[in-house]
C-alpha cells in the first residue's frame, strides 16, 4: 500500500516539531463561546442584574472592536435564579451540550460550591465571582480563578474597622441559613477570635423571614457594641436597618457590601436607618473629598452611563466586575493565542498586575486569587452617588 504526503502536510509537521506552529490552526470563522451563570431573577438577583449590564457591554464593545484575534464573542447565558440545583444543570448543559470555551460565574457562593467542581472536570476555564476561599483550589479546579475578592477579605476589613477603628469588642453576627450566609458566619467568628474577641450573639436566619426583633433584641440584650450581617440578600438586610431603627438602638451595622447597595434605599422605612451602616467595598468605587472616582471607573462609567439612560442607578462596582471577567477573557486569549484551556490556564497563572476597573488582578501557579487587599476599603452605605460610595471616617 502506498501513501501519498503532501508537502504542505510535510512541511507542517516540520514546524510543529520545532515549535513553530500549532497542530490545527486556529478557525476564526467560529466565535468564542462564554458561558455565563447568572441569578437574573430571584431573591439574590441585585448584584447579578448589575453585574450583567458590565458583562454585556464588554462583550458588544469587543465585538464592535472585531472581536479577540478576529473571533466575535458569543454569550449563552443561563439564569440560575440562585438556586444551585439549577446552577449545576446549567452548568453541565454549558460545558456539555453547548460546548462552551468559558464560564463566568456562577454569581453566588452557593451555587459556585455546586457548580465548580463540574466545571473543572470538564477543563472549562471558570472565572469565579463567588466569594468563598474554598472556591478556589489549584489542585482541585486548575481552571477555576478568582476575580472578586475572596471571602476573607471582606470579613477581615469589617473586622478590622469594627475592631481597631469602632473600638468595638462586643460584636453579634447576624447570617442567613444559605450555603454562603452559613460559612461566612463561622468564617466571622473564627477570625474574631484570632484576635481575641468571642462574640457576644451569633444567628442565622431564614433570608425571607419578616419579623427580626427577637434576633436584634438578643444582639442587644447581650450588650453588642457592633452588629455584624453577613448576607447578600437585600431583604433581610432591610429588615435587619428597619429592625434596628424601630428599636432605637444606634448601635454601629459592619458587614456585606450588599447593606450598602442601592435596593436598600427603597426598602428602608426612614431614610436615617441607615445612619451609622458601613460596609466593605473597592477602592475602584469610592470616591475622594473632591467626589471624583478613579481614572480607568471614570472611563467606564463615562462609557455606560448613555446605555443607562443617563444615570447609574447600579452599585458600580458590580458593573465594573462584570466588565472584568470579560476583558480576563479578553487578556487570557490574546496572551495563549488561542482557547486551549491548557494554554488559558497557562496565561493566567503567568498574569501579573492586570489593570482593569474593578482591580488590578495577579495569579499564579498556586494562587487563584486575583484580587489584591490593598483594593478593599470601607465604606459609609448612605453616602451612594453614581455608582460609588464615601470611605467611612478614619480609612
Amino acid at each position: 500500500m502506498t501513501f501519498r504526503v503532501s508537502r504542505r502536510a510535510v512541511l507542517g509537521a516540520a514546524l510543529l516539531l520545532a515549535g513553530g506552529m500549532p497542530a490545527l490552526a486556529q478557525d476564526n470563522s467560529q466565535p468564542i463561546r462564554i458561558g455565563w451563570l447568572s441569578s437574573l431573577t430571584g431573591p439574590l438577583s441585585s448584584a447579578a442584574i448589575a453585574e450583567n449590564v458590565g458583562v454585556q457591554f464588554a462583550v458588544d464593545e469587543i465585538n464592535a472592536a472585531g472581536g479577540i484575534n478576529g473571533r466575535k464573542l458569543e454569550l449563552v447565558t443561563r439564569d440560575t435564579m440562585g438556586d444551585p440545583t439549577k446552577a449545576v444543570n446549567f452548568a453541565q448543559q454549558l460545558a456539555f451540550s453547548e460546548k462552551v470555551d468559558f464560564v463566568i460565574g456562577p454569581v453566588n457562593s452557593g451555587e459556585s460550591l455546586a457548580a465548580v467542581p463540574i466545571l473543572s472536570r470538564a477543563g472549562i476555564p471558570n472565572i469565579i465571582i463567588g466569594t468563598v476561599d474554598e472556591l478556589t483550589n489549584p489542585q482541585l479546579y486548575p481552571r477555576a480563578f478568582r476575580a472578586i475578592n475572596t471571602n476573607t477579605q471582606w470579613v477581615g476589613s469589617a473586622n478590622a474597622y469594627a475592631v481597631d477603628k469602632l473600638k468595638a469588642s462586643k460584636i453579634a453576627i447576624i447570617g442567613d441559613t444559605t450555603g454562603y450566609g452559613t460559612a461566612t458566619v463561622k468564617q466571622a467568628e473564627a477570625l474574631l477570635k484570632e484576635r481575641g474577641i468571642e462574640p457576644v450573639y451569633s444567628a442565622l436566619v431564614d433570608a425571607n423571614k419578616t419579623d427580626l426583633t427577637d434576633e436584634l433584641g438578643k444582639a442587644r440584650a447581650a450588650g453588642a457594641e457592633v452588629v455584624m450581617p453577613w448576607s447578600a440578600a437585600t431583604g433581610l438586610l432591610g429588615r435587619i436597618l428597619n429592625t434596628r431603627g424601630e428599636m432605637n438602638w444606634d448601635v454601629p451595622v459592619v458587614g456585606h457590601p450588599a447593606i450598602m447597595g442601592t435596593p436598600i434605599r427603597a426598602l428602608l422605612n426612614k431614610p436615617e436607618y441607615w445612619e451609622n451602616t458601613y460596609a466593605a467595598g473597592y477602592a475602584s468605587t469610592t470616591y475622594d473629598e473632591t467626589g471624583k472616582f478613579p481614572e480607568r471607573t471614570q472611563a467606564l462609567m463615562d462609557a455606560v452611563r448613555p446605555k443607562l439612560g443617563g444615570k447609574i442607578d447600579f452599585t458600580f462596582w458590580w458593573i465594573a466586575l462584570g466588565y472584568d471577567t470579560v476583558k480576563i477573557i479578553e487578556h487570557a486569549v490574546k496572551t495563549a493565542g488561542s482557547t486551549d484551556g491548557e494554554a488559558v490556564q497557562k496565561a493566567l497563572e503567568d498574569t501579573k498586575d492586570l489593570k482593569l476597573v474593578y482591580a488590578t488582578y495577579s495569579w499564579g501557579p498556586e494562587d487563584r486569587n486575583g484580587f489584591p487587599d490593598a483594593d478593599i476599603v470601607i465604606n459609609l452605605a448612605n453616602t451612594f452617588r453614581d455608582g460609588g460610595f464615601k470611605a467611612a471616617p478614619n480609612q
